[in-house]
């Protein structure tokens, strides 16, 4: 067995008795600089082992989320009508998908952007609508012609009114002017407005009743507008309460889609007096929110007004909007995101670049203004670190944007281009290793107090000799 002197023997640390050690103001000041340099290095290694590193590469893109991309959005048009709003997709590769509805809500809106509970359905219109003989050019006068003026006591008068909203430079209400006008005729023998008066047709000029058209929302010529006695009111969202009319435009159709309209309306045998007038709001817009999933290669997203049985004014289009939200890729849940900003504070700042800005059109000022936006569109990818041997992945696009207001001599639309990077931004977060840091903390103590030590012994001798110098004694 081991004597306990022997084992003594192998203690790297001996120590002096001590009565043998010496105390001094300069080793004390010494002491108390070393302890707090011990602490102040301490403390930026525990800094540096708590703060998250990275390193950030450029490569090209590998996506793991497929060949295709998810196009989010929230975009409010004031002056736009839901009944004709459609959004389209083109791209580079030949790519056209015309009026997608399948993953796109529109809701209609007031000039203040608040829009209606009620989500907006029109009513599907066919790809081909029959019309009647455009060759017929038999003078026929059967309906009304209604003006701002006339328009708000005729409709107090009868149950049902049908407008033909159009304009005489229109293809379609060119078209529907024959088919129209004998319809009216074979009505109002059949309802005499006199005896029976139960449903009128009528026609509006909207070149001519221009602001007539604008408080009824009309876009698109013609428009077929059924009002309802009673009903016809307007609402605290400025939308004016009607039905539209999408079936075929011959003869034939119009008198049997009167008939249906006729059919459950009772009788009145006296007509009503002139009620008083409600003033009319603003004209409403609409927003439209959803998705789209587009090909990784440059496209469009486009915002219009398309019919395949209507005409536009291209000078009465007012394409303003407010971009609620626009964005790329999947979209990152706020805690994901939070967590990630917390350990790369600058990802996310141009994931939603648009958001909340506004793109205005001053009509009296400029007409046919289309508004394009350029994006260009960069992949982020972040790894991040949970344990030894566990990893998550987390992808964001981000985008720059240019926006342009220019006027076009085509229909004026809100159009998006996209072009996406080739490369994307790959950040790896930088594990920490516990045994690292442990190894540099006895490092700082042990290089700090060896240091001082050395210091202290500099110190401690020239002192000495300084004060043998004073004395006049020889080393």
């Amino acid at each position: 067995m081991i004597s306990l002197s022997k084992f003594k023997a192998v203690d790297f640390y001996r120590k002096f008795p001590r009565d043998l050690t010496e105390a001094s103001v300069s080793g004390a000041w010494l002491s108390i600089a070393t302890a707090l340099a011990m602490i102040f290095l301490f403390g930026m290694e525990l800094n540096k082992y708590l703060t998250v590193s990275t390193s950030t590469s450029i490569i090209i893109d590998n996506s793991s989320d497929g060949d295709f991309l998810r196009i989010d959005f929230n975009i409010s048009f004031p002056a736009l009508s839901c009944e004709f709003a459609s959004v389209d997709v083109s791209d580079a590769l030949g790519t056209n998908r015309l009026n997608i509805t399948k993953t796109i809500r529109k809701f209609s809106i007031d000039p203040q952007l608040r829009h209606k509970a009620i989500e907006f359905h029109s009513e599907p219109v066919p790809h081909v609508i029959q019309h009647g003989d455009e060759a017929d050019d038999e003078a026929v006068e059967g309906s009304v012609s209604l003006n701002s003026d006339s328009f708000a006591k005729v409709s107090q008068e009868h149950p049902i009114l049908v407008v033909n909203f159009f304009a005489p430079w229109c293809y379609w209400s060119t078209r529907l002017r024959s088919s129209w006008e004998k319809a009216a005729k074979i009505i109002k023998e059949r309802y005499d407005p006199d005896k029976d008066g139960r449903i009128i047709l009528a026609k509006v000029d909207c070149t001519e009743a221009v602001d007539l058209c604008k408080r009824h929302h009309v876009q698109g010529y013609p428009s077929i507008r059924i009002f309802r006695k009673g009903s016809d009111l307007w609402d605290d969202y400025g939308h004016h309460e009607h039905e539209s009319y999408y079936g075929d435009r011959d003869t034939d159709s119009l008198v049997k889609a009167m008939e249906e309209l006729v059919s459950p309306t009772p009788l009145e045998n006296q007509k009503p007096a002139l009620e008083k007038n409600r003033p009319a709001p603003l004209t409403g817009g609409c927003r439209i929110e959803g998705y789209v999933r587009v090909k990784k290669v440059p496209g469009n997203l486009i915002i219009s007004s398309r019919s395949g049985a209507h005409s536009f004014d291209s000078s009465q289009m007012n394409m303003s909007h407010v971009i609620g939200h626009l964005s790329f890729g999947k979209i990152i849940s706020p805690r994901v995101l939070s967590d990630v900003k917390r350990l790369i504070p600058y990802l996310g700042r141009r994931h939603d670049k648009l958001n909340g800005r506004s793109f205005i059109n001053h009509q009296d000022l400029d007409v046919n203004v289309t508004i394009e936006h350029y994006l260009q569109v960069v992949k982020t990818e972040v790894v991040t670190v949970k344990s030894s041997h566990e990893s998550s992945l987390i992808e964001q696009y981000e985008y720059t944007a240019h926006s342009s207001l220019a006027q076009s001599v085509n229909m004026p639309v809100a159009k998006f281009h996209f072009w996406l990077s080739p490369m994307q931004v790959l950040i790896t977060e930088n594990p920490k290793s516990l045994s690292h840091f442990l190894t540099n903390v006895c490092a700082i103590i042990g290089g700090v107090f060896t240091v001082a030590g050395i210091l202290d012994s500099i110190l401690y001798i020239t002192i000495r000799l300084m004060k043998k110098m004073e004395i006049g004694k020889n080393i």
